[in-house]
């Protein structure tokens, strides 16, 4: 296999493409096209009023793109992880070049959840998240549809389809849809960086304005 860079990683997600390791330790990378794929609907995001609830006290901040290696080094921080050192430069370059991205949830100073993707196009592929506290996780989704949203993204790939995310809207769909989807976003432009509020009522409002909502 070719030296896997940032400009070939790049190449695959525009393919429908991308890379795990089998573990922490491993030194090899496998390449994966699932055939169900996991997407988020931007229109479809589901918030229960306990989330609602959690928001609106704004106990918590959202930021985005604040410190990105401690988002991936807490992705990565679990007793079983795809996510091995070769991973964590490759993104860490793609940082740098303006492609990856993470959402931070903070209560005060401390990082309490956040999640980082790849950008490409009008598309943005979710990579990982994670939660030191309830509901965090989903408070940096909450962020980062909303920056999507007011972005002009079209496609938000989340891989596979898990219970928690089809509990927040998630759906499954075939690779062919799939390519079909991301091959028009990648036709288009977007600007993960278009919103600039942190606050986190303002990004719920964004968030949730098409949204479908639920009870918990």
């Amino acid at each position: 296999m070719d030296e896997l860079t940032p400009r070939l990683l790049l190449s695959a997600y525009a393919s429908g493409v991308f890379p795990m390791a089998e573990s922490a330790e491993s030194d090899e990378i496998f390449w994966f096209n699932p055939e169900k794929r996991g997407v988020m609907p931007l229109n479809g995001l589901h918030v229960s009023r306990s989330l609602r609830k959690v928001m609106r006290a704004r106990r918590y901040k959202v930021t985005a793109n604040q410190c990105f290696s401690a988002v991936l080094a807490a992705c990565a921080d679990r007793e079983e992880t795809w996510i091995n050192p070769e991973i964590t430069a490759l993104y860490a370059e793609l940082h740098e070049l303006g492609h990856a991205h993470s959402v931070e949830v903070w209560e005060g100073a401390v990082l309490a959840g956040g999640l980082y993707g790849v950008s490409l196009g009008a598309a943005f592929f979710g990579e990982s998240m994670f939660s030191h506290q309830s509901n965090t996780s989903k408070i940096a989704l909450v962020g980062l549809i909303a920056r999507l949203q007011l972005g002009g993204f079209k496609l938000l790939d989340m891989q596979f389809l898990t219970p928690h995310l089809a509990s927040l809207g998630g759906v499954q769909t075939t690779r062919e849809d799939y390519q079909a989807q991301l091959e028009a976003a990648l036709l288009r432009k977007a600007d993960f960086t278009r919103l600039k509020a942190t606050d986190t009522y303002s990004l719920l409002a964004l968030a949730a304005s098409h949204e479908s909502t639920h009870t918990s």
